[in-house]
């Protein structure tokens, strides 16, 4: 998986979107497997168009050393892209490092709100509220 620096110079580098987005949905298809057994109504994100699905755990070091990780699915595959940059921009931080993340300035940079559809961007935006759940739910 990469990390988003990588994401965002990869993307700086392509000229057009149409490129862009076949970038994202490669994204997606390098994700690690979502097992079925996990696509149940506790990991099913709501507000999301297609069919969305995130999954937290917590690994344990000490006072201070938990950190999470996501895991994610989804049905469409831009939408499983955009999965993919949520887990390199959240996943594997402490609690309280998810909760400082300003996701506004990471998308800005990409520049996917203006082309992305506004039920992709609520749906961007449900997946974040989730990750930012389970990250509370950890302090």
């Amino acid at each position: 998986m990469e990390k988003i620096e990588e994401i965002l110079e990869n993307m700086e580098f392509l000229d057009n979107w149409e490129d862009k987005y076949k970038y994202i949905i490669e994204l997606g298809q390098s994700l690690d497997s979502f097992p079925d057994d996990l696509k149940n109504a506790q990991t099913k994100v709501n507000g999301c168009v297609s069919q969305v699905w995130l999954y937290s755990t917590v690994e344990n070091f000490g006072p201070d050393e938990k950190y999470i990780k996501f895991v994610g699915d989804s049905d469409a595959f831009i939408v499983k892209g955009l999965i993919a940059i949520l887990i390199a921009l959240y996943s594997n931080k402490k609690p309280d490092e998810i909760l400082d993340i300003n996701h506004a300035d990471i998308f800005e940079k990409f520049g996917l709100e203006s082309h992305i559809s506004p039920q992709r961007s609520n749906g961007l935006l449900s997946m974040i509220e989730r990750i930012k759940s389970d990250a509370t739910r950890e302090i």
